[in-house]
């Protein structure tokens, strides 16, 4: 397989009023195609941080990323949001799902971001809906869904773009364990149909179990697991 991702010297400082905090430094990471990979590590040593800037939701103090063998950040925002919004796909915790928008809306919403008509982005929204075993949910709001469905939805809606990478940060973590088995079953079979590249960020064991391989963050290091 050939690399698919890389970051190379990534590094994250943040000002604060009295100095810096410095996240991380010096990271490298490779992502093959076709692979997907955990991160594993206790809450707040940068997970979300280095996944931030994989994705190019943030530009790193030092170093770059390169998807597809292109330099992300030699690009302005503009170039950016929609690199984000054709080849990645992003799945969060927090579902962040529109309360006022119908679950096919929300899913939809990256397509009619993109420039499609309402019309053919609902279309090709109820076809996700269907593969995510959803489709009869399609007019309810986020509230009246469970949590496990509104993580679908939220899965649903990073491959609706029908990204080439796949951007996972704890999404099991406001699950239950057999409601999140599902998500990653979902995951997984979702990765292999489509032929994604994926990255998982999660500090339980089980859910890196689901993954082919895994590294650990400590103390402003990224290493290789096994």
């Amino acid at each position: 397989m050939s690399s698919f991702l890389r970051a190379e010297n990534l590094g994250k400082v943040y000002p604060l009023p009295k100095g810096e905090l410095q996240v991380f430094r010096g990271l490298d990471f490779e992502l093959e195609a076709g692979d997907i990979v955990a991160v594993m590590g206790m809450s707040g040593v940068g997970k979300t941080t280095f996944l931030n800037l994989l994705g190019a939701l943030d530009r790193p103090s030092e170093g770059t990323v390169y998807l597809e063998g292109e330099d992300l950040f030699s690009r302005d925002a503009d170039s950016l949001a929609r690199i984000r919004n054709r080849k990645i796909g992003f799945v969060f915790q927090f579902f962040h799902l529109l309360p006022e928008f119908t679950a096919l809306e929300n899913l939809s919403l990256p397509l009619m971001i993109g420039g499609l008509e309402r019309k053919k982005a609902l279309g090709k929204g109820a076809g996700i809906l269907e593969e995510v075993g959803l489709a009869d949910k399609a007019d309810c709001r986020p509230a009246q869904l469970s949590g496990g469905e509104q993580q679908r939805i939220a899965v649903a809606r990073a491959l609706v773009n029908d990204p080439r990478l796949l951007l996972a940060d704890e999404p099991t973590g406001n699950l239950d364990w057999k409601t999140g088995e599902h998500m990653l079953d979902l995951l997984l079979d979702l990765h292999r149909k489509r032929g994604l590249s994926s990255v998982v960020v999660t500090h339980n064991d089980k859910v890196a179990g689901f993954c082919r391989k895994r590294y650990i963050m400590e103390r402003g290091e990224l290493k290789r697991m096994d």
